[in-house]
């Protein structure tokens, strides 16, 4: 690592060494940047690193909600607007439990180069709460999501900050959302993407996380002289992200073997077709965040209880649930069973190690911010056709996707080409740093 990195690395963990995924979402970003650093003494001269690691804003509040037998409740919501270089903050809010600062924080700052990759314009930032919507009546989500923006709301803007829906705030969460923003601002700004396509939605924005990742695999495959038809695919999670990522392989012809939930995973050997991937949407509906009913409902699917699918034979494997899912003994299963091509669509799926298993076992690997861009692109094409009053037809906004997922995989290659291979994940990270450092030296401190 290259001595200004590290220095500013080893400040970081000095300061907060519990904020584990922050550390090491930064740590693997300036383990690809050294060559970036040493050509351009700009960068550490105006101290480029500690401002791009520091959140611009980090906002913290109280939300009290009542619950069903009238009982009051407190949750702690959260803001992080972590860079605005390139443009208003972008980026998910979530409601898990698991959600903390650190969590926040390395999502922003994952999503700052990640909007960066898609040349919108956008900056990066995260939010969420640690409420809990599972097991929640429709009347106690509303009374939280009107609660949380009633703090929110004088923070964002459709030309300051604009979340999105991420784990736990799906179409539900972001209606009731708008609805209590657009009370208390009394105006209807495009100030939240994931919209109903009633009020101001865009088409294709459901599925675009998923199908952005297989077009980014479609391009990994070219490089490899391969063809996604008839490859075995591996899923893991089965919400949006998996849903989208397996009805756009089903389309082109691969044969989609798992999903997998919280109680375990599914292997399917007929492959999933149409009728299975709708299935996944039912699945998700039942708000119970398990996958063992597919097993029921389809005999071609067997349910593994407690287990992930990366012991699975895949030819392609693609995890799609939450952060750090793939360990590194997932990857050596992964290796052992001949995986051609790995493709992170959850935010840094793989942890260290099993990135490190895969590019030392020269299989072709690409992370979250890169492959599943497609989200936040198609958001920001939702933005423009706000800004624009205007509604483009599904074709129109898959095809702006393809295009911007192929831009994505062409400047990972261009940046990422190191002794004839590809790392593509030193070329999303330079490509990304390179375009944020730039703006922040042009508009000074």
């Amino acid at each position: 690592m290259n001595a200004y990195a590290q220095k500013v690395l080893d400040d970081l963990t000095a300061k907060a060494p519990w904020e584990t995924e922050f550390l090491q979402a930064v740590t693997e970003v300036f383990e690809t940047i050294g060559g970036v650093l040493d050509s351009d003494p700009r960068l550490e001269k105006n101290r480029i690193l500690e401002r791009m690691t520091v959140p611009e804003r980090v906002i913290t509040f109280q939300v009290p909600w009542m619950d069903a037998n009238g009982d009051i409740q407190v949750n702690t919501g959260y803001r992080v607007q972590f860079n605005s270089a390139i443009g208003p903050y972008k980026g998910g809010l979530r409601f898990h439990p698991s959600v903390n600062l650190s969590i926040l924080k390395f999502l922003g700052f994952e999503q700052t180069f990640k909007n960066s990759l898609t040349t919108l314009p956008m900056g990066g930032g995260k939010g969420g709460s640690d409420f809990n919507p599972k097991g929640k009546t429709d009347r106690e989500i509303m009374d939280f999501c009107n609660n949380f923006m009633r703090e929110l709301f004088r923070h964002i803007g459709p030309d300051k900050d604009v979340p999105a829906g991420d784990i736990g705030v799906g179409a539900r969460e972001i209606g009731y959302l708008y609805g209590q923003y657009k009370r208390l601002a009394n105006n209807f700004h495009g100030v939240l993407t994931g919209k109903g396509l009633a009020w101001g939605g865009s088409l294709v924005r459901s599925e675009a996380t998923g199908f952005g990742a297989v077009y980014f695999v479609q391009h990994m495959l070219d490089m490899m002289k391969e063809d996604i038809a008839g490859k075995r695919v591996a899923l893991s999670g089965f919400g949006n992200v998996a849903w989208g990522a397996a009805l756009k392989a089903v389309q082109l012809g691969a044969k989609v073997i798992t999903i997998s939930g919280p109680d375990g995973y599914i292997l399917d050997e007929d492959g999933l077709n149409f009728e299975k991937v709708n299935y996944m949407l039912e699945l998700r509906a039942s708000g119970r965040d398990i996958v063992a009913p597919y097993a029921e409902k389809f005999k071609s699917g067997k349910f593994f209880a407690g287990k992930k699918p990366w012991e699975v034979a895949a030819d392609i494997a693609m995890p799609c649930a939450t952060q750090n899912e793939l360990s590194g003994d997932d990857a050596k299963a992964l290796v052992a069973n001949n995986v051609k091509l790995v493709a992170e669509v959850s935010n840094m799926g793989c942890r260290p190690e099993a990135v490190a298993c895969f590019q030392e076992s020269g299989i072709t690997f690409a992370p979250g911010k890169a492959v599943n861009a497609g989200g936040v692109a198609t958001s920001g094409l939702e933005m423009t056709q706000n800004a624009g009053h205007c509604y483009w037809t599904a074709e129109e906004v898959d095809s702006k996707l393809r295009g911007i997922m192929t831009g994505i995989h062409s400047a990972c290659v261009e940046n990422g080409r190191i002794d004839g291979k590809i790392n593509y994940v030193a070329g999303a990270n330079i490509a990304g740093f390179k375009k944020v450092a730039e703006a922040m030296l042009a508009q000074g401190i």
